[in-house]
């Protein structure tokens, strides 16, 4: 094949030093070499997700693939890491030092949606939780619950809390010490303050309690951790409100590059109230980007240089995904874990910490790219961070698309201002009654009559958020919060105000992409076309290759088409 590799210029932006038990330092610097390639016309097909299902596509010539970079090696020994985080904090004192006897201690961990698979066991916050319940005993400190910090998403449900906490810590905890955060319990949320903003800084009331809150974080993408873990995991209505907003999402210049996020902006503004009112102690972890076992190879490749092997197994796993019903595709492609071996754990005050952790997302991550292209195309998988065990739904599908792989950038987006993005996913009008009840309403009642979502806010937001089935589902079975979808809507806000058109290639439901302003195409070759037609001339083209994560760095002259 005759597929030109692109030669890429790289100033190290993070310094790292010798690798410690709890970080692997200058090991993390893999190469982006070979990462970004142009096409020819006798190239190969490349691999798209399209939901549950495998397509190989034919992609024109002079067409930039950006692939992920090579997998950073994990720590030796993922115990002696976190000890060592514990034991030599960022501008904290080792939490050794902070414990004494008939404290009142809570932990909050993560939800289900991170990681993404779930890891192999034990999990990351399993072996971080042993440790530090460990530690605690012995300084004999009883009074201890571990709260998993939902926020507004939906309860974990047990077998999924057993996963992550294993069945020793769940036994011991479970469930009188170890729940689900309720942001509706009544009494259950107190206010600590509001910032110079006036955002209001609303906590769980036994966290803001605590003589000591301690944060077990996965971080996943530079989106996850630091402020946001407390500020926005452990909060309740009043406070999403100040961040959870279309105008938060219009004024961040990609919400994965957090010097240039308002909505961590605000997060660490509410921190600041939150660290004033108590001490937070935060064990943060990076992963690599592992997310396939290595004998699925073929899903991260460059296409032009798979072998024998990899073709074959691509054709298997395509094969036998087409064959089986929808439902079980999910059942299989859920249970399959990821690979993921944790590259750092940090751990003490947050934004120090928080910053340690950065650096090792980035790095892993960040694909440096130079300029702009007309079409970006992008295969959308079968997973997100709010379908875990359940459906992608068309609302998921367009968050997924205009608000995570949108703003998987830094620099300035792939995609020219007015281009066309293009996406594979079968978009069936499907959903889940018993995790998204109210997406169903908001999808099929109010997104009809507007996708503005100034006027969603202003018409139906309030009544979605305070309907008290909604709110009972939240509480007492595993939905989403009746808000929610609105989120999710104002999520792709950015995307959708830069982007000038979208396409959807194969969708079941064309009504579904319509509702949400989007064009449909039965094949690449017609959505090229049609973008095509909007650009008014043969267009440049780039597709991201994702999963696994993946972000670029953008260089050059923002254009607009």
């Amino acid at each position: 094949m005759a597929t030109q590799v692109e030669e890429i210029h790289l100033q190290r932006e993070f310094a790292f030093g010798d690798p410690t038990p709890n970080a692997v330092g200058r090991k993390a610097q893999v190469s982006s070499q070979g990462c970004v390639v142009h096409l020819e016309a006798d190239s190969a097909k490349r691999l798209l997700w399209h939901g549950e299902d495998l397509l190989d596509v034919k992609l024109p010539a002079g067409t930039r693939v950006v692939y992920p970079k090579p997998t950073i090696p994990g720590i030796p020994d993922r115990d002696e890491g976190i000890r060592y985080a514990l034991k030599n904090p960022e501008e904290m004192e080792p939490l050794e030092a902070l414990l004494r006897p008939g404290m009142k201690i809570t932990i909050a961990i993560d939800d289900i949606s991170l990681p993404l698979p779930k890891m192999p066991q034990p999990d990351i916050r399993e072996s971080v939780l042993t440790i530090v319940l460990d530690l605690l005993a012995e300084k004999g400190i009883t009074d201890v619950h571990i709260i998993v910090a939902t926020s507004f998403h939906r309860r974990m449900e047990e077998f999924e809390l057993r996963w992550a906490v294993g069945d020793r810590i769940y036994e011991a905890y479970a469930p009188d010490r170890l729940y689900n955060h309720d942001g509706e319990a009544p009494d259950g949320m107190v206010e600590l303050g509001r910032t110079e903003l006036g955002e209001r800084v609303r906590m769980n009331r036994r966290a803001a309690e605590s003589d000591l809150l301690i944060y077990v974080n996965i971080n996943l993408v530079s989106m996850d951790g630091g402020s946001k873990s407390t500020a926005v995991g452990l909060c309740d209505y009043p406070s999403l409100r100040a961040h959870h907003t279309p105008q938060t999402i219009l004024k961040c210049d990609s919400y994965f590059d957090h010097n240039h996020s308002a909505l961590t902006h605000s997060c660490d503004r509410m921190a600041n109230i939150i660290n004033e009112h108590l001490k937070v102690f935060h064990i943060e972890t990076a992963v690599n980007n592992a997310m396939f076992n290595p004998a699925m190879g073929f899903f991260v490749k460059n296409e032009d240089t798979w072998n024998a092997v990899d073709k074959t197994c691509f054709r298997v796993a395509q094969s036998a995904l087409r064959s089986l019903p929808r439902k079980t595709k999910r059942k299989i492609l859920f249970a399959v874990p990821s690979s993921y071996a944790v590259t750092a754990v940090h751990a003490g005050a947050t934004l120090p910490t928080h910053e340690k952790t950065l650096a090792y997302c980035y790095e892993q991550y960040v694909v440096p790219v130079e300029g702009q292209s007309d079409v970006a195309v992008f295969g959308i998988p079968f997973i997100s961070p709010y379908n875990v065990h359940s459906i992608l739904n068309p609302l998921l599908v367009q968050v997924l698309a205009l608000g995570y792989f949108f703003n998987m950038y830094r620099g300035m987006p792939v995609l020219k201002k007015n281009g066309v993005m293009i996406l594979t996913h079968p978009l069936y009008d499907e959903f889940d009654p018993r995790h998204h009840p109210s997406y169903i309403e908001f999808f099929h009642r109010i997104l009809p009559e507007t996708n503005n979502s100034f006027e969603l806010q202003q018409k139906y937001e309030a009544e979605f958020a305070h309907d008290p089935e909604y709110i009972e589902m939240y509480r007492h079975g595993h939905a989403y919060h009746g808000v929610h979808p609105f989120y999710m809507w104002y999520w792709g806000e950015n995307g959708r105000a830069h982007c000038g058109k979208v396409i959807v290639v194969g969708a079941e439901d064309e009504k579904a992409a319509h509702v949400m302003g989007w064009d449909c195409a039965s094949s690449m070759e017609e959505a090229i076309e049609i973008a095509h037609s909007h650009v008014g001339r043969s267009p440049s083209i780039t597709h991201v290759h994702i999963p696994p994560i993946n972000m670029v760095d953008v260089a050059g002259v923002a254009e607009t088409v």
